[in-house]
């Protein structure tokens, strides 16, 4: 016999989990000291949401699930907003609350997280796949093998479990589960989609970011050259075809390119959607002029097909990369090398002097000092955008971003947790002043835990997307602006972290090269500010 928090935790261990993120408190001390059993580490995150986004990017990386932890009331509602990104973002997240002991149940207690109090398990209900209380210790095996098959199964995504004080101190008979493996579903319909695609005069590809959730880069690759179709990411999409392809005309929607909108001029006759709800940051800017005939749309997910566009919507349902996989299996491959320009070292536009420079210059810098296969987690705002439009995608997988929640602040996590389950990788997260503000005592937490992650910190002085929208659609602004800016590097030199201020493209593109050089020497992050230009027009502008 043992505690069941000595059970979960060997179970956490049992499933290649090494980190487990969150904040102490009472109610979830026994899972902390079952860590300390196991020679698993804990990180002392700054904030619960924070750690429910690192925790989601080392589920990102590590290809297994992420674990937050959280102690009873306020620590659980904080954790709110990790599960609501990590649903939009399709990641396996295990957020574990406490809870006073359940023999209390009832009585006035303080961070009460029942129903008499803050009932945590409905708040979580409506933010995840599936949330549970656990009262007896006997049901801690059903109730955690049913939110792990449902954060694997399907759509992945958030399961919560509210376990209390005295139920985690209970001794039970150990108990090992496995990882699930994975089932994926097939469509019935991929011989109708085969036909359309071989029909079609003048299809596109549409990518989304349900490429990123089912690793379905070569596949759509295959699909992509065998047939010659032009290929045009989502915001979320941005990553899963390489720039400098001959078939990629770039982003549409929001950090939309030229390209991709001058091929969307002339309608395609099939629009072949693959893992995105085509949602509102997706479709700015499409008019109704451009309408394809039709959607041929593969996704797990059949909410929203067929709601975005008034034109006919044919579902292939189920998993992406596996139904690729299965249409193309009899389509030979191509010479991928054959379809590739050459990698293009991008030239710095000059500064005027005295002016700060433009948040593109700033992008291209980025591109220019940062490796192929570095890995950009992109922060919710214009920063981001701009590095949608412009920052150059040489391998399939190395920038992600969320154009559906959009949480602030995520990026930073993301990135975290994504070097502690990779630390052999590089990288990186664009993030702006508004973000930092938000969730910017991470940097504390990457410093403390050796996550080696070069922030590149785009800084304007306000919230640059609610700024100048708000100036596009009545003419001036209400609380866009930072009465005092923040300055990055100093906050971030406050916590310990080697950080550099840039003011041209030449010193943000020698300032990067210096901060991978010490990320390399002393395994600890670094922050490159780059100041850039307040009245900049970010491509945002698109969105109604």
């Amino acid at each position: 016999m043992t505690t069941a928090a000595s059970v979960l935790t060997a179970n956490f261990k049992h499933w290649g989990v090494r980190h487990v993120f969150g904040i102490p408190g009472k109610a979830v001390s026994p899972i902390l000291f079952a860590l300390l059993e196991e020679e698993m580490e804990f990180v002392l995150s700054r904030h619960e949401a924070a750690a429910g986004y690192e925790a989601a990017g080392y589920s990102l990386m590590n290809g297994t699930i992420g674990i937050a932890v959280g102690t009873s009331g306020p620590g659980g509602t904080n954790l709110l907003s990790a599960a609501g990104q990590a649903k939009a973002f399709c990641v396996p997240l295990l957020l574990i609350t406490g809870h006073p002991s359940a023999k209390d149940t009832g009585k006035p207690m303080g961070q009460d997280s029942s129903l008499f109090g803050t009932d945590l398990t409905e708040l979580f209900r409506h933010v995840t796949k599936f949330s549970a209380r656990i009262d007896r210790a006997d049901l801690l095996r059903p109730m955690l093998q049913h939110a792990l098959e449902k954060a694997v199964e399907g759509v992945q995504g958030p399961v919560h479990l509210s376990i209390p004080f005295d139920v985690l101190l209970e001794e039970i008979e150990p108990f090992r589960l496995d990882f699930p493996a994975a089932h994926p579903l097939i469509s019935p319909d991929l011989e109708v989609a085969a036909g359309l695609i071989d029909s079609a005069e003048r299809p596109v590809l549409f990518l989304g970011k349900g490429v990123h959730a089912s690793r379905a880069y070569k596949e759509v690759r295959h699909l992509a050259e065998y047939y010659g179709i032009p290929v045009i990411t989502t915001p979320g999409g941005k990553g899963t075809f390489p720039s400098n392809h001959e078939l990629s005309l770039g982003a549409f929607g929001l950090g939309g390119t030229p390209e991709a909108a001058a091929y969307l001029q002339e309608p395609a006759d099939l629009m072949v959607v693959i893992g995105t709800q085509l949602s509102d940051m997706s479709v700015a800017g499409l008019t109704e002029a451009m309408y394809p005939e039709r959607l041929l749309h593969f996704d797990y997910n059949p909410e929203f097909i067929g709601k975005s566009l008034p034109v006919p919507a044919i579902p292939i349902l189920g998993d992406i990369r596996a139904n690729l996989s299965r249409m193309m299996a009899d389509k030979p491959a191509v010479d991928s090398g054959s379809f590739l320009y050459p990698v293009r070292t991008p030239a710095l536009p000059d500064t005027v002097p005295g002016e700060r420079m433009s948040a593109v210059s700033a992008v291209l810098a980025m591109r220019r000092a940062l490796p192929d296969d570095a890995i950009v987690f992109g922060d919710d705002g214009s920063h981001s955008f701009y590095g949608i439009q412009n920052f150059d995608i040489v391998k399939p997988g190395t920038f992600f971003f969320d154009d559906i929640f959009g949480a602030m602040g995520n990026g930073l996590g993301y990135a975290i947790g994504a070097k502690l389950a990779a630390p052999g990788k590089t990288i990186v997260c664009l993030v702006g002043d508004g973000c930092l503000f938000m969730h910017g005592t991470e940097l504390s937490t990457a410093q403390n835990y050796d996550a080696a992650v070069l922030f590149v910190v785009l800084n304007n002085g306000c919230l640059d997307m609610v700024e100048k929208g708000m100036r596009k659609m009545i003419g001036t602004s209400i609380g866009g602006t930072y009465e005092t800016p923040l300055d990055a590097a100093a906050f971030a030199r406050s916590m310990g972290v080697f950080a550099e201020t840039c003011r041209t493209p030449e010193e943000t593109a020698e300032a990067i090269e210096e901060a991978l050089l010490t990320i390399r020497r002393t395994k600890k992050p670094a922050v490159v500010e780059v100041l850039v230009d307040q009245n900049e027009i970010p491509p945002t502008m698109g969105r109604q």
